[in-house]
């Protein structure tokens, strides 16, 4: 038993992949499911589909492999974050539509509360912000909104959980409700200092304290597979939210080390170690990790569009039909023309936290076509993570000389990824292993497990397959990012 399998259950599909005893990919399988708009910046999944192409790609990758239940040594879980699922404790069915992180149904409930003075509490206890992109007030919102949920929940019927908790409910056939301290962490619910769920939080929001799962260290006994799935019960021994497993997959395991995925959203972490840094400039402080029950803390900026961006130029304004296009279309783009595209399609996320504003092009012409656009949804990605890296750099001194290492589906785009380092006048490195969530969440796994090499160790497998160097010169680099910083003003004030 030297495999490891990887769960990857993202925003827009599930992904299986094995890893050998070398933490090398053996096989993958991904399957997308239907994403659902019921209102205006409302974003829901069906619960029964997370977990069916779950199962379903865990089946289909070790089929691909060769392999079975027998030669996996333990699973490992990474996850979309803050996604809120609640479920009955008996029967696992949920009584919702899972309600993901980029919905914003919660707004004016988040803003009610910032009027009235509560934001400070919850921002010293879970080092968050009062926004409806976390689970607490979308969990609230399924106890005040679904009928019977609120008494179904005091009376202790119902579960909630963040996509890991649902999984190992589900993959354990419902004997273990746990999560780790990095999803707990994004909960708004969680007290990051003390390690545990706040009760002055749940009191302010009305939720049961019954509901919550058990929160264990990333590396940790999370329950066994149940043995009708794999052939054999296999252990559960590695969890981690999507963001901070990509930070254990880019072995950013030293304060100051910076890492930056692209994927559906956009997130950067920095380490700062064993001490939780306040930001002055609404960034986040956050669990990059947490390992022997001691945590280690971040920084952490989050846009809500960067991969979301390809995905309107093909599905929304269908000027693509696969995201490879986009760069050659960006290649070919009017340099004379400085179109701005400020994604804002679910408002605007790190440092601006605002719910409220929409997405805008602005500096079209009659010229504007399918290449400016392009090149201008490209850019976009570039402009937000300077914006998250110039927010850290006055938050934690130092932060702005680090390289900044990458990894998601963008960071293919040797374009993109070259306009990056531009923007941010900084040098950017793509790992040989691109993908890192994965390999994070199989490394936790495998290190409890014995498969896999201690923190140092993996530190040194860390492998280097580009580095990407600026060449734009300072002045164009300041005039490019204060047109973009005068379009999101523009954008904010609409």
């Amino acid at each position: 038993m030297t495999h490891i399998l990887a769960i990857d259950q993202g925003t827009t599909s599930s992904r299986a992949i094995i890893f050998d005893s070398d933490m090398k990919i053996v096989a993958t399988a991904q399957e997308e499911f239907t994403q659902h708009f019921p209102k205006s910046g409302w974003v829901e999944h069906d619960p029964d589909d997370l977990w069916s192409t779950t199962a379903g790609t865990c089946r289909a990758a070790l089929e691909r492999a060769g392999l079975t239940g027998a030669d996996i040594a333990a699973i490992g879980i990474t996850n979309q974050r803050e996604t809120t699922v609640v479920w009955d404790k008996t029967t696992g069915k949920p009584v919702h539509n899972a309600i993901v992180w980029q919905d914003r149904r919660t707004s004016d409930f988040c803003r009610e509360m910032r009027e009235a003075g509560h934001e400070e509490m919850f921002t010293a206890k879970t080092g968050l912000l009062l926004d409806p992109y976390f689970s607490g007030t979308k969990l609230r919102w399924i106890l005040e909104n679904v009928d019977g949920a609120r008494a179904r929940a005091e009376a202790g019927e119902l579960l909630f959980g963040t996509v890991d908790s649902f999984l190992i409910w589900k993959l354990t056939g419902g004997a273990r409700h746990v999560t780790d301290a990095t999803n707990a962490a994004r909960t708004l619910l969680y007290d990051i200092h003390k390690g545990r769920w706040s009760t002055s939080i749940c009191e302010a929001l009305d939720i049961p304290r019954a509901m919550l799962p058990e929160v264990l260290d990333c590396a940790a006994d999370f329950g066994m597979a149940r043995a009708d799935l794999f052939g054999r019960e296999i252990p559960i021994l590695g969890v981690a939210g999507d963001q901070q497993a990509a930070t254990v997959g880019q072995a950013c395991f030293e304060p100051g080390m910076l890492k930056s995925t692209y994927g559906t959203g956009c997130f950067a972490l920095l380490n700062t170690g064993d001490a939780p840094v306040k930001s002055e400039n609404r960034l986040l402080t956050t669990i990059a990790y947490q390992l022997d029950g001691k945590p280690t803390y971040a920084l952490e900026g989050s846009i809500f569009v960067a991969g979301a961006v390809v995905q309107w130029l093909r599905d929304g304004l269908k000027i693509i039909r696969e995201a490879s296009e986009t760069q050659p279309l960006a290649e070919k783009a009017d340099d004379g023309q400085d179109v701005i595209l400020v994604p804002a399609f679910v408002g605007l996320g790190a440092p601006y936290w605002n719910a409220d504003c929409r997405g805008a092009l602005y500096g079209l012409t009659r010229g504007s076509g399918p290449e400016e656009f392009a090149k201008a949804a490209l850019e976009s990605v570039g402009y937000q993570t300077r914006d998250l890296l110039e927010a850290m750099t006055a938050d934690w001194d130092g932060a702005g000389d680090n390289v900044l290492r990458v990894d998601g589906g963008m960071t293919a785009s040797d374009w993109t990824m070259q306009f990056l380092s531009d923007i941010i006048g900084a040098q950017v490195d793509r790992p040989e292993v691109l993908e890192t969530t994965a390999l994070g969440a199989a490394w936790l796994a495998g290190m409890r497990a014995g498969v896999y090499p201690d923190q140092e160790g993996f530190a040194k497998s860390w492998a280097l397959e580009r580095r990407f160097e600026p060449g734009m010169d300072e002045a164009t680099r300041s005039g490019k990012y204060g047109a973009w910083k005068k379009a999101v003003e523009a954008t904010l004030s609409v």
